[in-house]
């Protein structure tokens, strides 16, 4: 028998809790731990989450147990269980101590099945708003910015739209930059007029990426944004936390204009490297302008002065640990983990929230005149002001001004706009709405590189995407950058790469495989999908791979390790995993004794292709949807839970689809190899005579006497003239084919066409 007593004066403070030790050793070998918990009026214990499955049993007082942003009463007598991985914190709400005792414990196999759950774990049924940072309207978008925040979100979106959740890809215009305003004192044009024509364009481009948003804010345009973003404000300056402050900043050393932005750069006194103001792209941390080493203005060569101004201005420094609680409730990278490390170490962060500027939202107050509302204040209530939209659509109750706990939200965004979403953002919220406990996940992604430099509208370095994108392109455009975005670190993008890898993965295997298999349910099924017959071992082994791809697959987009990175290498591998099935298969294809198991294998291959559209719906939605409709079934809208057989009977149409064109090609959908006037649906006449000439030398037989309709192995072709055949093949196309191809029952014509999906012949 055990018997503890709860006292008050031998508790310490963890996770927010003041707790006290439950002695258990007696019981060690149950593996329970146990304490006592208190939390006093007032105060809540701190958001957090682990893999041991706990239980509360309440003691005394009152308040609220939240889970994942459900918020619940509490009172004594309630016994509360969680599931591992599940954020959970105690508010005490009463005038008493909140007292509980705590019991938890480690359930290996529980908390492995909780962490592989690829569904609407964390999220539920409550309302998902996944965010795509916002865009400078001061240009369009190039192949650098789809790649990371906007391919993300869309393909995010999809997914968790395919597994039920209540999700909205929500987007906006960041038309009142400074950027916006510089670059239309460039061109002579208004900064309205400059952010009017690039947002049409922006949206045009993302329509090109089959990218099309749930909501889209123009914060120039939208008539009653001006009033609600001076409402925040407001609400920032009456809680006493943002004041009007003196301090210095950077003039320029001849004309006297304000200097920040993009009208000021230098030496980051961070990481030294060169930045614009107010933000490293590089190291991520903010400066202020008059701390960058050796300025320089862009408005002349004289050198930048320092002076005196009185601006709005928040201690950020103050905020650290409700920045830091935050971080604990959603989804925060180390990357960003450790970004807020380093800014917080600081002594003083002041943060201006306004400043000199014509083209803004000033503030209602009249205490900083002639300046307006810093265009970072925005990007944090252009969120919540996004929702409130999006409601007001679709008739919700969702305000900006009063947003709800149970919102998730999701942002997709660079590294360096990590200070402003994730660390001024929060801080803003907590000022404006206190009882607020915003609910956030936050994907990063580096810098993508061109040809190994980063893209520069101004070096004219930069490939724009509404250049290379068409109706056959933009999936093997969404498939390049998913493989190489830039998630973990900087990647590069090369158009010949792009190409190559379009021709050699998607057209010459992909797209090959899905032709050959069904050519062969044309010959051997009249285009009809057989029932599975006999099964052998090695078929229930391909059956358990597929089903780990599609376990694996899931995982890639999940929200807690999404990675589109991963997402495209396990599309490849589930690929490869049926190419080597097939050609394990292809010895006893032709085989009258293993007819049954023959249409079991083929049977296997169509349920692969199946999958293969399934899961690369997400990421590749115009591929997806014409694989199904060749496969002859409706199209998946919900995320498998497992593998299934294409229904027997059904009438399928893969032999001569091309479903990938390469953006170098103007001339429209191409396979890769194809002269430009050949019928896409037989191989080059090329490829087929360099074929035939091929096969003759190696059977001593002049061309004129190799039938293209004729089969190797009728010709009297050898394992060892296969190989060297084989040989020859990969060295003047790049294309490996397998010899259970040379010697199986394709004719010289269908090798021909087998070998025009790799590279093209010289």
């Amino acid at each position: 028998m055990i018997i503890s007593t709860y006292d008050a004066s031998a508790m310490h403070r963890s996770f927010g809790i003041d707790l006290g030790e439950i002695d258990m050793g007696a019981v060690e070998s149950m593996g329970v731990g146990a304490n006592w918990g208190k939390v006093p009026p007032g105060s809540h214990s701190d958001p957090h989450q682990h893999d041991e499955t706990e239980t509360f049993v309440i003691v005394s007082g009152s308040g609220d147990i939240i889970v994942d942003a459900k918020r619940t009463p509490v009172a004594p007598g309630m016994v509360l269980q969680f599931e591992p991985f599940e954020t959970h914190y105690l508010d005490n709400t009463g005038s008493q101590d909140l007292t509980f005792a705590t019991f938890y414990w480690r359930d290996a196999d529980r908390a492995s099945l909780v962490a592989a759950r690829t569904d609407r774990r964390r999220f539920g049924d409550r309302p998902v708003f996944v965010f795509s940072t916002p865009p400078t309207p001061n240009g369009t978008l190039h192949i650098g910015h789809l790649s990371g925040p906007y391919l993300g979100t869309d393909a995010f979106v999809r997914f968790q739209r395919m597994n039920g959740a209540n999700v909205w890809h929500l987007a906006a215009t960041d038309d009142h930059q400074s950027y916006v305003a510089e670059r239309a004192a460039r061109e002579g044009r208004s900064p309205a007029e400059l952010a009017a024509h690039y947002a049409a364009d922006i949206e045009q481009t993302l329509r090109l990426m089959d990218i099309e948003p749930d909501q889209i804010n123009h914060t120039s345009t939208d008539e009653r944004y001006k009033r609600a973003l001076q409402a925040f404000f407001d609400r920032l300056v009456s809680s006493g936390r943002v004041t009007v402050a003196e301090g210095t900043a950077l003039f320029d050393g001849e004309g006297g204009q304000y200097l920040y932005e993009p009208y000021v750069s230098g030496g980051c006194p961070t990481c030294g490297n060169e930045t614009g103001g107010n933000i490293c792209e590089i190291c991520g941390e903010p400066n202020f302008c008059v701390d960058l080493t050796e300025p320089h203005s862009s408005f002349g060569t004289a050198a930048p002065r320092q002076g005196a101004i009185t601006r709005y201005t928040l201690p950020l420094h103050e905020m650290r640990a409700d920045v830091l609680e935050h971080h604990h409730v959603g989804r925060a990278p180390a990357r960003l983990r450790e970004l807020a490390n380093r800014v917080f170490s600081r002594e003083r962060i002041d943060v201006a929230l306004t400043h000199p500027a014509s083209w803004g939202v000033p503030p209602t107050q009249q205490d900083v005149p002639g300046q307006v509302i810093w265009v970072w204040i925005e990007l944090a209530f252009g969120f919540i002001y996004g929702i409130d939209s999006l409601g007001r659509k679709l008739g919700k109750d969702w305000r900006a001004d009063a947003p709800a706990d149970d919102w998730k939200i999701v942002h997709f965004l660079g590294y360096d706009n990590t200070f402003y979403h994730s660390i001024l953002g929060p801080a803003l919220y907590k000022i404006a709405n206190p009882g607020w406990t915003p609910d956030i996940d936050y994907n990063l992604n580096e810098f993508y590189l061109l040809d190994g430099d980063k893209f520069s509208t101004s070096r004219r370095h930069v490939i724009w995407g509404k250049d290379l994108l068409r109706p056959d392109t933009v999936d093997g455009i969404r498939y390049y950058l998913a493989r190489t975005r830039p998630e973990t670190r900087r990647t590069n993008f090369t158009l010949d790469e792009y190409e190559q890898v379009v021709r050699e993965t998607l057209i010459g295997t992909w797209q090959r495989w899905l032709r050959d298999l069904g050519t062969r349910v044309e010959k051997q099924y009249g285009g009809v999908v057989p029932d599975a017959g006999i099964w052998t071992p090695e078929h229930a082994a391909f059956l358990g791979q597929l089903e780990n791809r599609l376990s694996a697959m899931g995982g890639c987009l999940a929200p807690d390790g999404f990675s589109l990175n991963r997402a495209a290498a396990t599309l490849d591998d589930l690929v490869e995993d049926v190419l080597r099935f097939s050609a394990t298969e292809a010895a006893t294809r032709q085989l009258a004794d293993w007819k049954d198991e023959a249409r079991t294998a083929v049977a296997l291959e169509l349920a692969a292709a199946k999958l293969l559209a399934a899961c690369a719906a997400p990421v590749m939605p115009r591929f997806a949807a014409r694989l199904t409709e060749a496969l002859g079934i409706a199209a998946q809208e919900r995320w498998p839970r497992n593998v299934t057989l294409v229904p027997p009977g059904t009438r399928i149409d893969l032999a001569r689809q091309a479903f990938f064109g390469v953006a170098g090609d103007q001339a429209g959908p191409a396979e890769s190899g194809l002269a430009r006037g050949d019928d896409p649906a037989k191989p080059p006449s090329s490829v087929l005579s360099w074929l035939r000439e091929a096969v003759g030398a190696v059977l001593t037989l002049p061309e004129g006497e190799v039938p293209a309709d004729a089969t190797l192995v009728a010709l009297g072709v050898t394992s060892m003239q296969a190989i060297a055949l084989q040989y020859q093949v990969l060295q003047r196309t790049g294309t490996d084919v397998a010899i259970e191809d040379l010697l199986g029952e394709r004719t010289i014509a269908e090798l021909a066409e087998l070998v025009s999906g790799g590279m093209a012949v010289a």
